[in-house]
């Protein structure tokens, strides 16, 4: 990997550093879609959204569950400051599908906050596409 064409790639959150590695590629889910981060990539401070984020390095393909908190790019730089992140090892698969079922189930009653509902859906259903490794 030519360190001149690469990224260096941090994703933090409060409670733990998951990642700090040059990589070639960063797939990022912001609050308005995904942005795809190359070397070169233009100054930029996000919010972050919910979703799968994936690095690339030497044709291989890394996923992280993350939702909120902010990416900053820079100088090929890519600081993703999360909420919350998981790799796939981290994620309890039945325990993923047991709150994506409960958000559902949330959503379809009557006295509910849908968005909140709806969010842990999104969470959920992130959480049990890392650890299967779909993105």
């Amino acid at each position: 990997m030519d360190r001149d064409r690469t990224l260096h790639f941090t994703l933090v959150t409060p409670e733990r550093a998951l990642a700090e590695e040059r990589v070639d590629e960063v797939r990022i889910p912001g609050l308005g879609g995904y942005l795809g981060i190359l070397p070169g990539h233009a100054a930029l401070f996000s919010e972050l959204g919910t979703g799968v984020l994936t690095i690339a390095r030497n044709g291989r393909f890394d996923t992280f569950a993350v939702a909120g908190g902010f990416v900053e790019i820079r100088d090929d730089a890519v600081r993703v400051l999360a909420d919350v992140a998981e790799a796939p090892s981290d994620v309890d698969v039945a325990r993923a599908e047991a709150a994506g079922a409960r958000a559902e189930e949330r959503l379809g009653g009557g006295e509910v906050d849908h968005a909140r509902a709806q969010a842990a859906l999104e969470r959920a259903r992130t959480r049990v596409a890392v650890a299967r490794r779909i993105s």
